[in-house]
């Protein structure tokens, strides 16, 4: 970004081995932004030499370790931690009445527990008028048959940040979340059948499904991550400094006015 809108910001970035996350500290890095890369995978760390930055592989659901990881994050930056994004994200899909208890009980270790986790240790990290923005999905607003559990965790998210912007407000820290639609990453490419080849996948979910009461995508395309991730450097820069609470829906229309 030739701007270098994030010039002195310092970003501790979850999911960066996921393509939204990616994308997102690829983004950050290309603003001026310092970034530490975090992800369960530990070819994270793959990724992050790409960026020549920092990178650690935490378990969202070890509380201790996601504790410790944003404590130790302005001293692997070298300095105050102005900005958080958080991306990692766990998916189940599936009809409610199949999701088993494994399958349900690592969406809210992953999603909420993780998300709880994190908010938790940067509300006493991050420097004042820094900003966290949380990465959901707009199944948390729109109901999807299929992602009814993932969905409930989603929509938990959003409360729980809203609610600490909330307590981070009075110190100028932002919080805000961003809701893609159907981005094209191997997370969504998983849910795709084998049998149908990837460019009628994607024709189809942009098209949507009556039967399935999915309106379909009125821009006529899916997402890229770098979508995601340029909305992930506006919400982080100081162009929007004064907007926090904030859900920012990323889905090319996909759920309307919702």
């Amino acid at each position: 970004m030739a701007d270098q809108a994030l010039t002195g910001k310092r970003a501790l970035i979850t999911g960066a081995a996921g393509g939204i996350g990616f994308a997102v500290a690829r983004a950050f890095a290309a603003a001026g932004a310092q970034v530490l890369l975090t992800d369960v995978e530990p070819p994270v760390a793959d990724f992050a030499a790409a960026l020549d930055s920092p990178s650690a592989v935490v378990d969202l659901i070890d509380r201790t370790a996601v504790a410790d990881l944003v404590q130790a994050a302005p001293g692997i930056l070298g300095g105050p931690l102005t900005t958080v994004v958080h991306s990692a994200a766990a998916l189940a899909v599936g009809p409610i009445g199949i999701i088993d208890d494994a399958e349900w009980d690592r969406l809210v270790a992953v999603n909420l527990t993780g998300t709880m986790a994190l908010l938790r240790a940067a509300i006493g990290v991050v420097a004042d008028d820094g900003s966290i923005t949380v990465v959901s999905s707009n199944s948390a607003a729109t109901p999807r048959i299929g992602l009814g559990a993932y969905g409930a965790t989603k929509a938990a998210v959003i409360s729980l940040v809203r609610s600490a912007g909330l307590e981070l407000a009075a110190r100028g820290v932002r919080c805000n979340i961003i809701t893609p639609g159907s981005t094209d990453t191997a997370m969504l490419r998983g849910m795709w059948p084998d049998s149908v080849p990837p460019e009628h996948s994607a024709a189809g979910v942009i098209a949507g499904t009556a039967e399935q009461f999915r309106l379909g995508i009125p821009l006529g395309r899916l997402a890229s991550p770098d979508d995601i991730a340029a909305s992930a450097v506006f919400l982080a820069s100081d162009a929007s400094r004064h907007i926090t609470l904030h859900d920012l829906r990323v889905d090319g229309g996909a759920t309307l006015d919702q």
